[in-house]
């Protein structure tokens, strides 16, 4: 037979086994061409009298990554999708009933159709601690070649609708314990048990029949246990799913399918699959996904190297600063810790330790792994001449201008001409910071979000002479800490922070207008948010909002004046959660309105003679986005940022906006920018100035434009 295709290479032994390598870098993904070679690999081995088994593994650290899902993104038909998957499906059925055994060699990653074409073979051997899943639900799909009857013949219907409705893969030790994998072995013996395994089969033990999935049944309910089972898994699903399509459409083709004839019940999944291939909600998911493989490349540093970074400081062992240093130690770093006295810094290294508590209680880590690491690649000092060694000095002290220039100066004095100055400022402008240096181009913001170490955001703002080599490698190091890197450019409340106050900020005028709070939080909460603006307001801290949105008042102008209420709301003292009293109070075992904003709120409604104001929750919803869709334009049109798909990322990483609606300027594209528009134009008469269209806006409603241009 042939032994060498463009993707897949073919080796056979004297045993007459086959062993197909599949090799479609980067990820083996299942693209057209790899189907092609594999297909016509797998026909030659068949039809060839002199194989008498087969052996499938792959390359580097995949061994099927999953199909290639930026063709999804085109298919506007069903006829488009439902075809090619449906002959992807019976191709691995073929697979199953072939003559010949076919044994996975489960080298790396076994993800989506790449577990689905493991799970069509006869005998799966992994290496140790690979990944293998169902990961499509996290995209809006559903497994769409088989995993939703394959799945739950393998390792019973509870572990295979857990791993299917959440897209969470496991190792491959639970693997082995749940039977999904038949062996593990170290990888340097991965091809020789496989090749043991086959010569098994040629000896009639095992017995192929036996060893197709579509016979195993022994795990599979009966149907009086599979009822109320499932209806148990989708009320639970309904409360931490809400907004998605593709987790009910794969417990429907388990609810449907697991019967005795898999041919249909595997067509109806592709059915379904195809179904969910052409939402919105698959759409936005794919985008989201592509988008944040894609975040922090940039035309400006494409072609740069960037620094290798080994050796970080830390200034300040805060909240921040102590998440910041498990980011540091979690990723292979040494850090050196920097505070301005020995009780600083023993509370800062406290809060190192507790910041590894729910890694340890997973059994992640174990806390003699975590006191090996501080003993060995973590540093304190009050000295910060001891910092002349690090490449990286990222600082988080007092939100002070005077007390960060100062420290950047002497730190100028003592650091290498190539080290990177990062500020985790929330809100000093980073030009001015600069400004002292005589090298103002190695400064560059790198904004985390609390708490550090388990958000996945990083917020990289670039100064008015940040040198392209400073972000290349600021870039660079955000991706080595496992963050989504997110590049704008310096301005008050950078990108984020001035977005989330434009998201949440359009609350007050309604309940000036005499809408009910509740009804604002409720509104948002369906919507998708993790929260609403009061209760957001109270963990942030009802102060620090108020003096954000003072310094937007006053470098941003009459736009942003402070309302009237806002003004009286912080004049009450009750800043939140840290006063014990916010929007709410949480002195007891419930959280309930706080009875002091409430009768402000009704002392101003009294003096401005406002009447309680009904409103729905998508009449909530659409002047609350109208607000944060304008505030999009208005820092588009200053020069904060222009590419809308990083600005989605940032607000779904970094404040929660829900995924599967695409993001504030995909929703605004849905909507129709036309639309915005006129909403904006009917608040502005309403509510004044803050709700003023952006130039950008009116120009685009008037040449039908969107944000994303296909």
């Amino acid at each position: 037979m042939k032994t060498d295709y463009q993707t897949v290479k073919v080796t056979l032994t004297e045993d007459g086994v086959a062993l197909l390598t599949l090799d479609s870098p980067p990820v083996n993904q299942m693209s057209p061409q790899l189907m092609q070679d594999f297909g016509a690999a797998i026909r030659e081995a068949m039809q060839d009298g002199a194989v008498k088994a087969i052996v499938l593994t792959g390359t580097g650290k995949n061994f099927i990554a999953g199909a290639d899902i930026t063709r999804l993104q085109l298919v506007k038909k069903k006829e488009d999708i439902f075809g090619p998957a449906l002959e992807a499906a019976r191709f691995l059925n073929g697979i199953e009933m072939a003559p010949k055994p076919v044994i996975a060699a489960i080298n790396g990653n076994c993800l989506g159709g790449g577990l689905e074409t493991a799970m069509a073979c006869h005998y799966r051997v992994a290496a140790p601690g690979i990944n293998l899943g169902q990961p499509e639900v996290q995209i809006g799909l559903i497994p769409g070649a088989g995993g939703t009857q394959r799945l739950p013949r393998l390792i019973g219907l509870p572990n295979a609708i857990e791993m299917i409705t959440t897209g969470a893969p496991i190792k491959s030790e639970k693997a082995l314990q749940r039977g999904l994998v038949d062996e593990v072995v170290p990888l340097e013996k991965l091809i020789e048990a496989a090749l043991a395994a086959a010569k098994r089969f040629l000896t009639g033990r095992p017995r192929l029949e036996l060893r197709r999935t579509r016979n195993k049944i022994d795990r599979l309910p009966s149907a009086a246990e599979k009822k109320p089972f499932l209806n148990y898994v989708k009320m639970m699903t309904l409360n931490k799913a809400k907004g998605y399509i593709a987790p009910f459409k794969a417990i429907e083709a388990v609810e449907k399918g697991l019967g005795f004839d898999i041919e249909a019940d595997i067509e109806r999944e592709v059915e379904l699959f195809s179904e969910c291939a052409l939402t919105d909600v698959c759409k936005n998911l794919i985008g989201i996904f592509l988008n944040t493989r894609a975040a922090g490349r940039l035309p400006r540093i494409k072609l740069l190297t960037p620094a290798k970074i080994k050796k970080v400081a830390m200034l300040g062992g805060g909240v921040m600063g102590s998440g910041i240093v498990n980011l540091l130690l979690a990723n292979g770093f040494e850090a050196v810790l920097w505070d301005i006295n020995q009780e600083a810094l023993q509370k800062g290294v406290a809060a190192i330790r507790k910041t590894f508590d729910f890694p340890i209680k997973k059994k992640k880590l174990t806390s003699a792994d975590l006191e090996k690491m501080i003993q060995t690649r973590l540093t304190t000092t009050t000295a910060l001449e001891d910092l002349q060694e690090v490449d990286l000095v990222i600082e988080a002290v007092l939100e002070n201008m005077k007390v960060k220039q100062d420290i950047w100066l002497k730190l100028e004095g003592i650091c290498r001409p190539e080290v990177i100055f990062g500020t985790n400022t929330s809100a000093l402008p980073i030009t001015e910071m600069a400004s002292v240096l005589k090298d103002p181009g190695r400064m560059i913001g790198l904004h985390f979000f609390n708490p550090a170490h388990r958000m996945q955001l990083l917020e990289i703002i670039c100064a008015q002479q940040t040198a392209d080599q400073t972000l290349a490698s600021s870039v660079a190091f955000g991706r080595n800490i496992k963050k989504i890197p997110i590049v704008v450019n310096d301005g008050p409340g950078f990108y984020v922070s001035r977005q989330l106050g434009g998201l949440m900020g359009g609350s007050v005028f309604l309940v000036a207008d005499g809408v009910e709070g509740r009804i604002i939080e409720e509104a948002l909460v369906d919507f998708g948010m993790p929260m609403g603006p009061a209760t957001l307001a109270d963990l942030t801290g009802i102060d620090i909002n108020y003096h954000v949105n003072k310094t937007f008042e006053q470098r941003l102008g009459e736009r942003y004046k402070i309302h009237p209420l806002t003004e009286r709301i912080y004049q009450t003292g009750c800043y939140g959660r840290k006063t014990g009293a916010g929007y709410f109070l949480y002195q007891g075992k419930n959280v309930v309105p706080n009875p002091k904003i409430a009768e402000v709120v009704e002392q101003y409604l009294k003096e401005n003679q406002v009447t309680p104001k009904k409103m729905s929750y998508q009449e909530v919803v659409d002047a609350m986005l109208a607000l944060a869709i304008n505030e999009a334009a208005l820092m588009i049109e200053e020069g904060i940022c222009d590419r809308p798909w990083d600005m989605d990322l940032a607000m779904i990483y970094g404040t929660g906006f829900p995924p599967y609606r695409g993001g504030i300027l995909r929703y605004a594209d849905k909507w129709g920018v036309k639309n915005v528009y006129e909403k904006l134009l009917a608040l502005e008469q309403q509510y004044g100035l803050r709700f003023q269209p952006a130039k950008l806006l009116q120009e685009m409603a008037a040449g039908n434009k969107t944000f994303y241009q296909d």
